[in-house]
């Protein structure tokens, strides 16, 4: 038996009462934090609260050569993601390849990002189009910095369908976190090169260290929110569409939007 498990957004206590049973009931015990880490905790406040040595799987374990896997042929074992368990395309991938090593499985899931965001912004879940990750640049061989367009191009694209974007901040074993000044100046940048206005006069919503007891909710123009300081990671991004009277009320309320934005809703 192969049990996925979301431990969470933030810390060792956000863990459902069934996935921590299925922790302590587990034979071995899984885990990869590369797609997201847990800011308010560290792998020895899991184990101690989890009664179980955790062992961290790298990327080339996890999406390369999983031969972990196979330990679940013969014994209850689980895999622990932050977040909740399905969200990444690459936890899928796992779940098919042990199907098809007839590998039974089972899914524990936990409190997601995806919908923690619409919980602190006040914006409708049901609004939202696909989502996008900034990557950090990389320089070239020729020392040529390269910025991933592929975001300004979703924002695009969901503002075409009037649709809200969350965007996904690249974690970087190397680089580190990526920040919301850092990715909204990258936004800045490919419109000042494209000039395609996806991003004049647009609203954007930073959020840090959402599951904490104290997360950050800021929401502003994304040329004045970029200089606004966030703390410490993980941070993540919204960029709304057009928004209905109770999105544009909450966020003002809520995430000290300018009152200007309730402008529209007057008669």
């Amino acid at each position: 038996m192969l049990t996925f498990i979301g431990l969470g957004l933030f810390d060792e206590k956000d863990i459902s009462l069934k996935g921590l049973e299925a922790i302590k009931n587990a034979e071995v015990v899984f885990a990869e934090f590369y797609t997201s880490f847990m800011m308010g905790t560290t792998i020895d406040k899991l184990e101690k609260l989890y009664g179980k040595c955790i062992e961290v799987l790298s990327r080339e374990e996890v999406e390369i050569e999983p031969q972990w896997i196979k330990i679940a042929e013969h014994k209850d074992i689980v895999f622990l993601t932050g977040g909740d368990t399905m969200v990444s395309t690459t936890h899928v991938d796992l779940r098919l390849r042990a199907k098809e090593m007839g590998i039974e499985t089972r899914l524990i899931h936990g409190a997601s990002i995806s919908s923690a965001v619409c919980g602190l912004t006040g914006l409708q879940n049901y609004r939202f189009g696909k989502a996008s990750t900034i990557p950090h640049p990389y320089t070239t061989s020729r020392g040529t910095t390269i910025i991933s367009e592929s975001p300004y191009e979703t924002i695009k694209l969901n503002k075409e369908n009037n649709m809200h974007t969350l965007i996904f901040l690249d974690i970087d074993k190397e680089k580190g976190y990526m920040t919301i000044d850092q990715a909204l100046g990258l936004l800045l940048d490919v419109e000042k090169r494209r000039k395609e206005g996806v991003m004049k006069d647009t609203i954007a919503v930073g959020i840090a260290r959402a599951g904490s007891d104290y997360p950050v909710v800021k929401a502003g123009y994304a040329n004045l929110l970029q200089h606004d300081d966030f703390g410490s990671p993980l941070h993540i991004i919204v960029i709304p569409a057009s928004l209905h009277f109770v999105e544009a009320e909450a966020l003002v309320r809520l995430a000290d939007a300018p009152a200007l934005i309730m402008e529209t809703f007057k008669e």
